[in-house]
């Protein structure tokens, strides 16, 4: 391990003591520190007996697969159907590998797997009833050159290596399972998933601005996320998110990020947008605020919500309580990420068990 990489590390364990100030969050910091946890299954071991061909279709994307052994004697078909600890095992690797590649941004590819498995999610129309995350239809241009999804290849390319060793699993339950993992992992709320997502051809592409806006305000919120099925105080807890990661001017245009902790999930976001005097930043990007300091940042949509009277109350209880923050947030992120999704009857979530815990 480099020195640069030990410093990251430290680093990284100081801003989340700093950001989360109770016994319980330190206890799983100590513990944390103390090394990793390598969870993840051997990768099916090669024979000159037997090979095996793993055969994936729609129907059964996201709840098992067949495999075939071609041997000397006639093909066999034995049918491989997922458990829990199956889908732990896919979670295990994923949070390996987010804890092995720290030169992304701020020191984890956390935040953009959240906005991966957000923007996949977020294009539900609850009236056509299209779009949403069962598909996984940002793997096709156009949808995956929407601006909403620019460097979104990031994320899809850090999973990849995830769905090479767990062929079972469809891209479509990959994504959000990778988005579960880094809230998770970034010490957020544990997030209930269920899989049976099944993914889509180019066709179920959909159409670019079913993504919000950062540079536009509530009314805009509204049109976005009512379309999905949302109300106001949803549209508040979701916001929250955005105590995580930083923008880019070779992205959305934007620079900067909102906390002073942005691989750490807590109730800042709120805090910060009522505490901070804000002002317009003064450079040749897109209109957006900065704090006295010229540390952080905010959107003119995140913005809104302090200027909106129906949001505001939201935004203020949310920055008084990290605990009601946390449950409004886990509800509402498991409403978004099963948006569209036909699941199969009887599907009971199942709750992960967090690396960090």
């Amino acid at each position: 391990m480099s020195a640069a990489t030990v410093s990251r590390q430290f680093a990284r364990a100081a801003l989340r003591t700093n950001a989360r100030n109770t016994f319980a969050t330190s206890a799983r910091q100590a513990f944390r520190q103390g090394g990793r946890r390598y969870y993840s299954s051997e990768p099916p071991k090669s024979s000159s007996v037997s090979t095996l061909v793993y055969l994936a279709g729609a129907a059964v994307a996201g709840a098992g697969g067949y495999y075939f052994y071609t041997q000397s004697s006639p093909v066999s078909t034995k049918v491989f159907t997922p458990t829990k600890e199956d889908y732990q095992q896919v979670y295990n690797y994923i949070a390996k590998l987010l804890e092995e590649n720290d030169e992304y941004d701020d020191g984890s590819y956390g935040p953009v797997l959240l906005r991966l498995a957000w923007h996949a999610s977020g294009t539900y129309d609850k009236e056509t009833k299209t779009g949403g995350s069962n598909g996984a239809t940002m793997r096709f241009a156009p949808e995956g050159d929407h601006g909403a999804n620019a460097g979104l290849k990031n994320a899809r390319d850090f999973l990849e290596p995830v769905k090479a060793k767990f062929p079972w699993i469809s891209y479509s339950d990959l994504w959000i399972l990778g988005g579960v993992c880094a809230v998770q992992e970034m010490q957020g709320p544990t997030i209930p998933y269920r899989p049976g997502r099944q993914d889509k051809d180019i066709a179920a592409c959909t159409p670019d601005g079913r993504l919000p806006d950062g540079a536009k305000g509530s009314n805009h919120l509204r049109d976005i996320f009512y379309r999905m099925g949302f109300n106001d105080q949803e549209i508040v807890a979701l916001a929250g998110a955005h105590a995580l990661g930083r923008c880019h001017t070779d992205r959305s245009g934007f620079d900067g990020p909102w906390t002073f902790s942005p691989t750490v999930l807590t109730n800042d976001y709120y805090r910060l947008l009522l505490d901070e005097k804000w002002s317009f930043r003064k450079w040749d990007g897109p209109k957006q605020y900065e704090d006295k300091n010229k540390s952080i940042m905010m959107l003119p949509a995140d913005y809104a919500l302090i200027q909106d009277k129906a949001m505001k109350p939201w935004v203020e209880k949310y920055a008084k309580d990290n605990d009601l923050f946390f449950n409004d947030f886990k509800n509402v992120v498991v409403k978004l990420f099963e948006l569209g999704v036909p699941f199969k009857e009887g599907t009971q979530p199942w709750v992960f068990t967090p690396t960090n815990a």
